[in-house]
């Protein structure tokens, strides 16, 4: 007899990484969400329940990340399949870690290892992309694809989606401070210039270079040099109170480089070792808490695995 509940979490994800606009993301030893899926015998997808979320998600199949990607698996399975989904949201929604990303992953995931895993994890990668696209209004990998792969993921481009996975440093602690609001992902887009002068095209692509190298040679100080955002944190640093400030305390305190998780609010902070990067999370939220109330920090390695069976 068929395994008829699972029980999964999904890693928060890291997207852009500094110049990596669109490009790169990784993923972190947090969860952002835990999600039970069953089985059920009446054709067609439900969700029971949201919780963690403030009741700002969608229960509305159409408009959920996590349905529309199983909508689109359910649908090349050509199956008649009942399922049923409770979500358990672990950081809110607009955060800047992957929070949609992780629904649009973890429900294809569950599935899949309910059936025996009839698709691969570059199959449910386009079922996640159509999912993500609800929330973002576009269809972009940087957290899907490193929430189900794990680790750091260079998107070289579309159609068909062709991702690079990249061996992770092994002494590279992440540090995440999160300012409890929310920044929506299709509004701070829209913040993104169209057009940028030709030495600003070269200096960035220098850099995400640059950073690449860093991250497969395991090159500290080239990822420290390399670091540097002209095209999204610019425009996107007017929406975090005091992202300057909490820049220049987590540089202060041993980072080797920090910039803006995704959209925002969320700030990352690269450090080698734990020890630093707690002194780095203590200083940001130090900063931090002049500006907002409230704010939360992690402190992380690379999550090389994705998504896992918990239950």
């Amino acid at each position: 007899m068929k395994q008829k509940i699972i029980k999964v979490s999904a890693p928060a994800t890291v997207s852009n990484v500094g110049p990596g606009f669109d490009i790169m993301g990784f993923a972190i030893n947090t969860s952002v969400e835990e999600m039970i899926l069953r089985l059920t015998d009446n054709p067609g997808i439900k969700i029971k329940k949201i919780t963690g979320d403030k009741n700002k998600l969608p229960l509305d199949i159409t408009k959920n990340t996590a349905t529309v990607a199983l909508t689109h698996m359910i649908s090349k399975l050509n199956s008649k399949i009942g399922v049923e989904l409770e979500i358990k949201k672990k950081m809110i929604s607009g955060s800047g870690l992957g929070s949609s990303a992780a629904s649009a992953v973890a429900a294809p995931f569950a599935l899949n290892e309910l059936l025996g895993k009839p698709f691969t994890k570059y199959e449910l990668m386009e079922f996640a992309l159509l999912g993500e696209e609800i929330a973002s209004g576009c269809i972009h990998a940087d957290n899907v694809a490193p929430c189900l792969f794990g680790g750091f993921i260079l998107i070289r481009g579309y159609n068909p989606t062709d991702i690079i996975q990249l061996a992770s440093p092994k002494k590279l602690v992440c540090t995440i401070l999160h300012p409890q609001f929310e920044v929506k992902t299709a509004e701070a887009r829209k913040l993104i210039k169209k057009q940028l002068p030709l030495k600003d095209v070269i200096t960035q692509t220098g850099n995400a270079a640059g950073l690449i190298t860093g991250i497969l040679k395991s090159d500290y100080s080239l990822i420290k040099r390399s670091l540097n955002d002209l095209i999204a944190e610019p425009a996107r640093a007017t929406l975090i109170p005091g992202f300057y400030e909490i820049k220049n305390a987590a540089l202060s305190n041993g980072s080797i480089g920090c910039s803006i998780s995704g959209s925002g609010p969320a700030i990352f902070a690269f450090s080698t070792s734990f020890k630093d990067g707690i002194k780095i999370g203590k200083a940001m939220k130090k900063v931090s808490s002049k500006f907002v109330k409230e704010n939360i920090v992690y402190v992380s390695r690379i999550n090389t695995v994705g998504p896992k069976v918990i239950g």
